[in-house]
């Protein structure tokens, strides 16, 4: 679907504004600027992102972590500030008149940019599919007029967005480009003095300052009983930058200090070392599937969140890695059931039963395969979309 008021006029240098709202976008968005730099040599950005996106060149209107945070409830506090952060996003692209707008995920601020600025006559693309098929499907009625060019990381999406009339383009899931499968445990245990035989537990409690501290007490709580059956056992917490310090003020009075991992490279390490992995719902289970680490996936929200949400909820499993095998895969225990006794329950039986671990792994493969979307990688095939639309001629469609 193409806005009327677009028409295609690329500079020698185009500029695109772009968008990230969260740490996982900042990384899609830090690739896909190195896949557009490769296919637009002149190409400038502008606009809002993290760590990866800044290391492309990006000098960020403002902070990445003013914008993640999740959750119904959680989020009226921060109204006020995100309200302010929209207003100035919007007038910083009516000033800088870039040639597009590229938001990545972050729904709830991205969508109400791609609004604002719909008078412009700016190209708009929306990067990772608002995820309607979900919950709150009577939403898709909003979305004419919103975008240019709809960019899908999941291949069920296509099907779903056509149901609605609207075009959409799976360009595959960039956790295939993440490289979390070529990580190296020999190297992660001597880095960390660990014997080549400890359990390593990967606990993941989110990416967002809202919503770790719903997850890490119940870790903690979950430590002290493993500690009298599991003595051994090495907890590794994988975070990014935007909650480290949140993190390690955390896990301060943990009875088992865990090693916290903010690097990517010994991420992938770690997950190369683990025997099971605790973790929130999201693309950290698509991760672990793809680095082949039994898992268990759990989540806590605010109850008033939980209550709305689970009235509206369309879909049989809250795990990513669940939706895409169409079976429960890897136990997913949410709310009331995380628990710290029966995540430990979890945890034993992931570690001490081999043909439970063979199964989830034997399942991930398949899972896997589902996401990719033709030879291309997911970047390349983002980006070729994106600057056939700067260009006004059609893409190559890869999905078929």
């Amino acid at each position: 679907m193409t806005s009327d008021a677009f028409v295609p006029d690329v500079r020698p240098h185009p500029v695109i504004w772009i968008l990230a709202g969260e740490a996982s976008g900042d990384v899609l968005g830090g690739r896909l600027m190195a896949a557009l730099r490769a296919r637009l040599p002149g190409v400038a950005f502008a606009g809002v992102g993290g760590v990866r996106m800044q290391a492309e060149g990006l000098d960020p209107l403002f902070p990445l972590s003013d914008l993640a945070v999740m959750g119904l409830v959680e989020i009226l506090p921060r109204i006020r500030l995100l309200s302010r952060r929209l207003a100035e996003a919007a007038d910083d692209i009516a000033q800088r008149r870039p040639d597009l707008v590229v938001t990545i995920d972050s729904p709830g601020f991205a969508l109400r940019l791609l609004r604002r600025i719909s008078g412009l006559g700016i190209a708009r693309v929306h990067y990772v599919a608002p995820q309607v098929w979900a919950w709150r499907e009577h939403r898709v009625r909003e979305f004419p007029g919103l975008w240019d060019r709809l960019l899908c990381l999941l291949p069920f999406e296509r099907a779903f967005f056509a149901k609605h009339g609207l075009d959409a383009r799976f360009v595959g899931h960039p956790v295939l480009q993440s490289g979390v499968d070529t990580g190296d445990a020999a190297r992660f245990r001597a880095a960390r003095g660990l014997s080549a035989d400890a359990p390593v537990l990967i606990l993941m409690p989110g990416s967002r300052r809202s919503e770790v501290p719903r997850l890490l007490p119940v870790f903690g709580r979950m430590l002290a009983i493993l500690r009298n059956q599991r003595p051994d056992l090495v907890p590794v917490l994988p975070v990014s930058p935007v909650v480290a310090e949140t993190v390690a003020r955390a896990v301060a009075s943990w009875p088992v200090r865990p090693i916290v991992v903010t690097d990517t490279g010994e991420k992938h390490d770690a997950f190369a070392a683990a025997g099971a992995a605790l973790t929130k719902s999201g693309t950290s289970t698509l991760e672990l599937a793809l680095a082949g680490v039994p898992m268990a996936v759990t989540y806590r929200v605010n109850p008033l969140t939980a209550a709305i949400v689970r009235r509206q909820i369309k879909v049989p499993y809250v795990a990513m890695v669940n939706l895409l095998a169409g079976r429960g895969l890897v136990p997913e225990l949410l709310q009331e059931n995380c628990t710290p006794e029966r995540l430990a329950h979890e945890v034993m039986t992931l570690l001490g039963d081999a043909g439970v671990a063979q199964a989830q792994r034997d399942g991930f493969r398949a899972v896997m395969e589902s996401l990719r979307a033709g030879d291309r990688a997911p970047a390349d095939a983002a980006a070729a979309e994106i600057v056939a639309l700067l260009r006004g001629t059609p893409a190559q469609d890869d999905a078929g």
